[in-house]
């Protein structure tokens, strides 16, 4: 499956023929279209937008019980204890109902990273996976949010330590990566700060940026430098083959799409995302897929609060 994913993404790229791709979370299911050949079922927006009002939102909602997340959230900590991981992302579905299409919430949705596909789920992330502009790949992993409501909210999460150690080894992770695919590999910035949308709430976001230099004629080898870069570090964890071991053994459930990629390579350039603020559907109805990384300094109230405060459209 992976052969065949690697061997398509190489023979677009190296045909410098603009498409888009989508991959689930376990690589297990893919999509390559070319863009001159997008159905009207997979729509996708990148960059920022001028952000609008708009009427959607999330009718009703029915968590997972604390007491399930708590049972989860245990287990995460008996494996770090153990040293089997260091930081793992812990996700659960949220079953919602919605007063409207995941098509009309694509095209409302107030988000940098925009995919409807096919029916199946609709994703408004804020988070990039990698960007490729000339030679030089860069990455945002972010990690840490607040309220901007709260008193010196930008110099509270700056200075927690618990979100400072989340923060810290998912770049590590992602310097990692990168150096399995490009040269002179480099931390840029360090914990910035911006300011997202989320509900009737802004959010400060923290993240950090990391680039490299790729070989020339990447494109050429496209399929070879995307897929090493996989499952994404910051929905993941540390180290991230025993995490995602971990993570299919502890969540229970098939995350699909969501924390898997998708981008667009445009013949010269790539742009990607991060398929996390997500709602899929089903044949039992809708669920927001969500959740947050769990260190050891982690608190498990906390913790679910941050995975249900997720479950909303900006």
């Amino acid at each position: 499956m992976t052969d065949s994913l690697l061997q398509t993404l190489n023979r677009y790229g190296a045909q410098r023929r603009p498409f888009l791709f989508v991959i689930s979370f376990d690589l297990s299911e893919w999509e390559v279209l070319p863009l001159d050949r997008l159905p009207e079922t997979i729509r996708y927006s990148l960059g920022d937008e001028e952000p609008r009002e708009h009427p959607y939102a999330i009718r009703s909602i029915s968590p997972p019980s604390f007491d399930l997340y708590r049972e989860k959230f245990a287990q995460v900590l008996e494996e770090i204890r153990r040293g089997n991981t260091y930081l793992l992302n812990l996700t659960l579905p949220t079953p919602v109902t919605l007063d409207a299409s995941l098509e009309e919430i694509f095209s409302m949705a107030n988000a940098r990273y925009k995919l409807y596909y096919r029916g199946r789920f609709v994703s408004f992330s804020p988070e990039g996976f990698v960007s490729i502009r000339g030679r030089r790949i860069a990455t945002y992993p972010m990690k840490g949010t607040i309220d901007s409501a709260i008193p010196r909210a930008r110099e509270r999460i700056l200075a927690d330590p618990k979100e400072l150690a989340e923060h810290t080894m998912v770049v590590d992770l992602l310097r990692n990566d990168l150096n399995l695919v490009a040269e002179g590999v480099a931390l840029r910035r360090f914990r910035y700060v911006e300011k997202i949308r989320a509900g009737s709430k802004e959010l400060l976001q923290v993240s950090s940026e990391i680039d490299g230099i790729l070989p020339e004629a990447w494109w050429e080898r496209l399929g070879e430098i995307l897929l090493p870069l996989l499952p994404a570090g910051s929905v993941t964890g540390t180290p991230k083959q025993k995490t995602v071991e971990l993570i299919r053994k502890i969540e229970g459930y098939d995350r699909g799409f969501f924390t898997g990629v998708w981008g667009v390579f445009d013949g010269e350039n790539l742009d990607s995302a991060v398929l996390i603020r997500y709602i899929e559907k089903g044949a039992d109805g809708c669920r927001f897929k969500s959740g947050g990384g769990i260190t050891l300094d982690s608190d498990c109230r906390r913790e679910y609060d941050e995975l249900l405060r997720k479950v909303y459209i900006p």
